[in-house]
């Protein structure tokens, strides 16, 4: 029933004027309530739509549709992408993507990853597909499931040899589509934590233990912003359960500008990746985070927060749009010259968006934002009724990093006239 309503109102869409008749990628979403009939609905699909070569996609808690989230319920999703064979490629674990990023005339400038949470040395393995486009640009996320964990990576004839018997759908490691240069594409990455504090500089680490911050022990740092004591321990462990870090790493310390003046307004910016604290040692006066920390990193107590995340949500709506409409930007800054040297009025944003993938937190969907669909909503305030696809995931991927607790919204765009 899901998969009839969808291809009726793709084909109701497909009829109007100025859409695509033959589109050849599609982009399928699932809630993990289908994962279990993931083959048999891509089969479905694939046997609907033939011009639709292509297929990429995975199962989340939620779906995103344009404008509307679909959390812990029934439910999938798809968008279909107009594009020509030489501006994408499939790839999966069993059809790779090639190690230059160039294959048969092709060159991989960015990419959409779908990957299992689970997969070994998992970090680097998004490191090395960013490694192998020419933008080093990735984007996309975890899936999410409480059943199977699935993806889809089902190409064109001949082109995911080995394939055999997965049908398109796969288990563990990373697939996605990677897009040639002649793909546009605007993306942001919006944060869902406030910092509680100004960052500490990590001065003594062991792997993922931090033993010093500001070269003082940092469990005593920690328990003092946090105004909590081990002497009242559960008090302490209700407050650091609601507790996050915000992780910089070394290489990108000092590389993005305003980092610290944005935290001092509650934000954060890309170059943070939040990450939960998982355990304490009074021995060592120690504090353990979920990830490697090196000395030299910069780490700032946060917590979630509805109202920062819908202000930085805003924020980057607003900056994908004044990046798509630079003239319209400058004249509403009342650049005189900008409106002498154009002849035809600025070209709104929404008329150069093609369509948007998003990619937000599990922990962020639902009620997080206030009410049902807030999210979403947000967006399409921000870019019109653009067609948008994505899902709630276990993580976000953006650039060659893995994010926690954030969104990313990443707009393909069409050149202006």
């Amino acid at each position: 029933m899901a998969a009839a309503l969808v291809l009726a109102q793709l084909r109701a869409q497909m009829a109007l004027p100025g859409h695509a008749r033959s589109p050849s990628l599609g982009l399928l979403y699932i809630t993990d309530h289908y994962a279990g009939e993931a083959r048999d609905i891509l089969g479905h699909l694939a046997d609907e739509l033939r011009e639709v070569t292509d297929w990429v996609g995975t199962v989340g808690i939620g779906v995103a549709a344009s404008g509307v989230e679909y959390f812990d319920e029934p439910a999938l999703c798809v968008m279909l992408c107009d594009l020509g064979p030489h501006s994408y490629r499939v790839f999966s674990g069993v059809a790779p993507l090639s190690a230059t990023g160039r294959s048969d005339g092709f060159e991989a400038h960015t990419a959409l990853v779908h990957a299992d949470g689970r997969t070994p040395d998992l970090a680097e393995l998004i490191a090395e597909i960013a490694d192998r486009t020419s933008s080093g640009y990735l984007f996309g996320g975890l899936s999410a499931s409480r059943g199977p964990s699935v993806q889809f990576a089902s190409g064109s004839a001949g082109h995911l040899r080995g394939q055999g018997a997965s049908g398109g759908v796969f288990h563990g490691g990373l697939s996605g589509v990677a897009f040639g240069p002649d793909v546009g594409i605007v993306s942001r990455v919006t944060q869902g934590a406030r910092p509680l504090a100004p960052a500490f500089i990590v001065t003594a680490s062991e792997g993922n233990l931090v033993l010093a911050v500001d070269e003082q022990p940092a469990l005593e740092r920690v328990l003092d912003v946090l105004d909590i004591s081990l002497e009242r321990p559960q008090e302490a462990i209700e407050r650091l359960r609601r507790t996050l870090v915000g992780l910089t790493l070394p290489e990108q310390v000092g590389i993005l500008p305003g980092a610290s003046a944005r935290e001092q307004r509650g934000q954060f910016g890309p170059e943070v990746q939040v990450r939960h604290i998982i355990g304490l040692d009074p021995a060592r006066h120690g504090v353990a985070i979920a990830d490697e920390v090196p000395v030299g990193s910069r780490l700032a107590l946060c917590e979630r927060h509805v109202q920062a995340a819908r202000a930085d949500l805003v924020r980057i709506c607003a900056e994908i749009r004044e990046e798509l409409e630079p003239r319209l930007h400058d004249a509403s800054m009342g650049d005189a010259r900008v409106l002498v040297n154009t002849p035809d009025p600025p070209v709104d944003a929404t008329e150069r968006i093609a369509g948007a993938v998003y990619v937000s937190c599990s922990g962020r969907g639902g009620p997080h934002f206030g009410a049902p669909s807030a999210e979403l909503q947000i967006i399409r305030r921000a870019l019109g009724d653009a067609p948008l696809a994505g899902f709630f995931a276990g993580g976000e991927i953006a650039h060659h990093h893995l994010y926690g607790y954030t969104g990313v919204l990443t707009v393909f765009t069409r050149s202006p006239d």
